[in-house]
């Protein structure tokens, strides 16, 4: 076995949690997360009501907000598709609204490509491209009268552009569709887009006219401009197409070093975190991972922050897990090149206003059928430090305390943090944990027995009414974990859609649980304030092994001892320095036996283990 791969490990090992401590944490990243109008607006139509959605959408017409319009068109078009009963009412409330007609327009596009999925021509069934070329045909007068109905309106272009390509529509027609576009607004990059995707090679055009037109856009767009990302589109198009590549040298690899130079210059301008660059800063990342440059692709997602987006990752399977998967990758492989006694590089600082991710991660706590002194005591291994509260009678909440330094077992654990804790401190233990999480548009459970994940669900604002087999069978986990007679009530529940935190709190109810604490959903940490909450703090392997044994079945843990007093620390300092030269010293001198050289040696040792131990709790206090 070559030498390079232990080496490598270890230094993965050493180095992978001090990599990227700056990144949003992965239980925080969201998949095409909308703005707050945007997600009132979706909220409001999953439950029937379309009100916002229209007022929504006529400010951006007012405005000639065309770049926001089109990504509240196109979102609200794709909830359509499993909640369509409040855009039928809207039509019908107001058969002449442009931005009705709009996202009807959108809509049945999406519907047509859903049914035809993204697969490769060869790969459809006749049957869907017959449903397809059907359903297209159907929109030609609606996309129509979306044009008509708002003449300065580039969007129903788009959507006229993305509708040609379906219709396999010869040049002409494409060329004269874009013209009506750029006439419109010659930088809207939704347009752009489009008519990039029709001139790539896998469609109706080839490499070389696609990044010809990808970089003339690029070259006229004002300075800003999300357009300046078009050739790294056309880059990444290219590299993801079906071929191996060129046996020689890549013919378009200075042209996509150039697109990758541009892109890396445009995402500088915009500050972290900044939904509005989220689209073209996920095709980055992926292109610098792609180019092996690990480093740059690091920065990447650290702009990108909590904003995943389907496009690129959903080419490469589920996106979020792409997305997760492919940032925990880049942590790695850079882990992998640190030097092992080498400090990593630190962070770029960042200014007073970088987001807090903590803020935007999702709330979390546990609800466990026991005594809280019970559960502490089984949590003395998990890695964490914990807050307990009593829930009524017998029962607990439990929430992770946020600490500055991760103890190394939480380090190795890839999973959210109190499900990491809950598999640990319900494993030999008769009684169940489930997690909850909350955050805005989504809610989840995860029960968890014995160590192991029983059932796990997840509510979403958009989400559609999930699969019948699938609810009823988490239904039944959950009805044999907490002794329901009935799972059927359960698995209404699970099949709710509109309320995340409404569907959840009900599920709670329904399993005979404690309800949800006060304030959960708000503050980061609520059982502070509850009666009783106490704070189990993080042991080492040992420690916990030792207050295991040592404390009885019916009381809280003792806390950790103290950090050490300056005195100490100096005394244990100063016996260090005169042990550690006389155990080297009488290992030298021939005239000192083993023995002695053994006892000092032994009590060098044992000063240096304190003192080490002393200044890590000391440091763990402070932090």
């Amino acid at each position: 076995m070559r030498l390079a791969f232990p080496f490598a490990f270890l230094r993965i090992v050493r180095h992978r949690d001090a990599i990227g401590t700056d990144l949003a944490p992965d239980e925080a990243v969201a998949l095409d997360a909308p703005d707050t109008p945007l997600q009132a607006a979706l909220a409001a139509a999953v439950a029937g009501d379309h009100a916002p959605a229209r007022e929504l959408l006529a400010a951006t017409r007012t405005h000639a907000q065309w770049e926001r319009r089109d990504a509240y068109v196109s979102r609200l078009a794709r909830t359509a598709l499993h909640h369509d009963g409040w855009l039928e009412n809207w039509v019908q409330e107001s058969p002449g609204d442009p931005d009705a007609i709009l996202v009807v327009a959108d809509f049945q596009l999406q519907q047509a490509w859903r049914i035809r999925t993204d697969a490769g021509a060869e790969e459809v069934e006749h049957d869907r491209f017959q449903a397809f070329f059907a359903l297209l045909e159907d929109a030609v007068p609606v996309i129509g009268a979306a044009a008509e109905l708002n003449p300065a309106d580039p969007v129903p272009w788009r959507i006229a552009l993305t509708h040609a390509r379906g219709i396999q529509a010869p040049r002409e027609v494409f060329d004269a569709y874009l013209a009506e576009a750029e006439a419109r607004d010659p930088h809207h990059s939704g347009c752009h887009q489009q008519a990039l995707q029709y001139l790539c090679a896998k469609w109706f055009g080839s490499h070389e006219e696609m990044f010809r037109y990808a970089e003339r856009v690029a070259a006229s767009a004002p300075p800003g401009s999300k357009l300046h990302a078009l050739p790294l589109r056309a880059a990444l198009e290219y590299r993801l197409s079906a071929q191996d590549g060129p046996d020689g040298p890549d013919p378009y690899g200075p042209r996509t070093e150039a697109a990758l130079t541009r892109a890396l210059g445009l995402s500088g301008s915009y500050p972290a975190g900044e939904r509005e660059a989220a689209g073209f800063r996920n095709e980055l990342a992926l292109m610098l991972i792609m180019d092996d440059r690990p480093a740059e692709a690091l920065d990447a997602f650290r702009a990108i922050g909590v904003h995943a987006t389907e496009f690129p990752w959903a080419r490469l399977g589920d996106p979020l897990t792409e997305f997760l998967e492919a940032r925990s990758d880049v942590r790695i492989d850079l882990a992998s090149q640190t030097p092992f006694f080498r400090r990593p590089p630190e962070p770029p600082a960042t200014g007073t206003d970088a987001p807090d991710w903590a803020e935007l991660a999702p709330r979390t706590v546990a609800i466990v059928p026991a005594p809280p002194a019970e559960v502490a005591q089984a949590a003395l291994l998990c890695g964490y430090s914990l807050r307990t509260a009593p829930a009524g009678e017998g029962s607990s909440y439990v929430e992770v305390v946020p600490e500055a330094v991760r103890g190394r077992r939480a380090a190795l654990l890839p999973e959210e943090p109190l499900t990491s804790a809950a598999e640990t401190f319900t494993t030999g233990e008769s009684w169940p944990a489930l997690v909850l999480h909350r955050a805005p548009g989504r809610s989840s459970v995860t029960a968890l027995h014995q160590g192991r994940t029983h059932a796990t669900h997840t509510w979403h604002t958009e989400s559609p009414t999930p699969d019948h087999a699938e609810v009823r069978a988490t239904a039944q986990s959950l009805a044999d974990l907490y002794r329901q007679a009935d799972p059927r009530p359960l698995a209404h529940i699970l099949r709710s859609t509109g309320d995340p935190a409404g569907h959840q709190e009900d599920l709670v109810t329904a399993l005979g649980l404690p309800p949800v604490p006060p304030g959960f959903g708000g503050e980061t940490q609520v059982l502070g304030e509850l009666p009783g909450a106490r704070v189990l703090a993080r042991r080492g392997l040992l420690a916990g092994m030792r207050d295991t044994m040592s404390t009885g079945s019916g009381g809280h843990p003792p806390e950790p001892r103290p950090p050490r007093t300056p005195v100490w620390l100096l005394i244990r300092t100063l016996m260090l320095l005169v042990l550690a030269p006389a155990a080297a010293f009488a290992w030298w001198s021939p005239q000192i036996g083993w023995f002695r050289s053994s006892l000092l040696s032994g009590a060098a040792l044992y000063v240096a283990a304190s003192l080490t131990g002393a200044l890590r709790r000391r440091g763990h206090a402070t932090a």
